[in-house]
């Protein structure tokens, strides 16, 4: 009797187990992991799942030409000058112009340096040290960072086709599509020439800066005391100049003087004409 109640009871909860739909599937198999982990594997490379992500790229470094225009008065302009080539020698400069000359009451002095782009700022305090004021002091950043990187991707793009056309050169079938490439190569290369030489001209410019430089002394003397005998004795220098251009100007009318005689002559003759009658 008791067996057949186990019976019952076994049949009843396997019955109720059957119908819940709720119930936990078993695990899965290790075969069943394994089609998944293949499956994983087709979907994704396998380089993909072992390469890291590529790093972020570093950002494009600027590209800035600094100028700078310099004019100031000084007491000694053949020490300045010395000294100013000194200054260019120590920050690894060059003299690009150097030119002088005199004006009506002062000299001065024009030169254009070039200098390291690292050693600008140090060169200009160094030449501004003792230089009370400026009459001009100006300075310029140029940034042609934008230039630099749309030269750079044209330059690539241009021998990216230089490289296509000499390919198609390679292949070419006869004299006529020869010289229709060889024509395209021609001008693909001027302007490749074109976009490295306007590259060099920037990379000198960003590379090396310049400053103008103009210093001057002035000359004439002030402050000095005429003495009374000085200027009675150009006084009368002066009158005696002013006499001398009287006479040598009536030496220029010499014309006029002839034509007034001739003519108070004929009146003259006119007149006791007159009276004859």
């Amino acid at each position: 009797m008791k067996a057949i109640s186990l019976l019952l009871f076994s049949l009843i909860l396997a019955c109720s187990n059957g119908g819940n739909s709720n119930a936990v599937p078993p695990p899965p198999s290790p075969a069943g992991e394994l089609m998944e982990d293949q499956a994983y594997s087709e979907e994704v490379p396998i380089t993909q799942q072992l390469t890291p992500p590529p790093p972020p790229t570093r950002q494009q470094e600027q590209k800035i030409i600094k100028t700078a225009r310099l004019a100031f008065e000084t007491p000694s302009p053949e020490e300045t000058h010395k000294r100013i080539l000194q200054l260019t020698s120590q920050y690894e400069g060059f003299v690009a112009n150097d030119n002088s000359g005199k004006s009506y009451n002062r000299i001065y002095r024009n030169m254009t340096v070039r200098v390291p782009t690292k050693n600008f700022q140090a060169f200009i305090n160094s030449v501004s040290e003792g230089v009370e004021y400026f009459d001009q002091r100006d300075i310029s950043r140029q940034d042609v960072t934008e230039e630099f990187v749309d030269l750079e991707a044209r330059l690539k793009a241009k021998r990216k086709l230089e490289d296509r056309y000499l390919e198609l050169l390679s292949k070419a079938k006869n004299v006529k599509e020869m010289l229709e490439i060889e024509r395209e190569l021609s001008n693909i290369r001027e302007e490749i020439e074109a976009k490295e030489g306007r590259l060099k001209y920037l990379q000198n410019r960003v590379s090396v800066s310049t400053i103008n430089l103009k210093f001057y002394k002035y000359t004439a003397e002030s402050g000095v005391t005429v003495s009374y005998g000085q200027k009675i004795k150009n006084a009368l220098q002066g009158g005696w100049n002013g006499v001398s251009v009287f006479f040598l100007g009536l030496l220029y009318l010499w014309p006029l003087f002839i034509v007034v005689i001739i003519v108070l002559l004929v009146v003259r003759w006119l007149v006791r004409r007159g009276k004859m009658k």
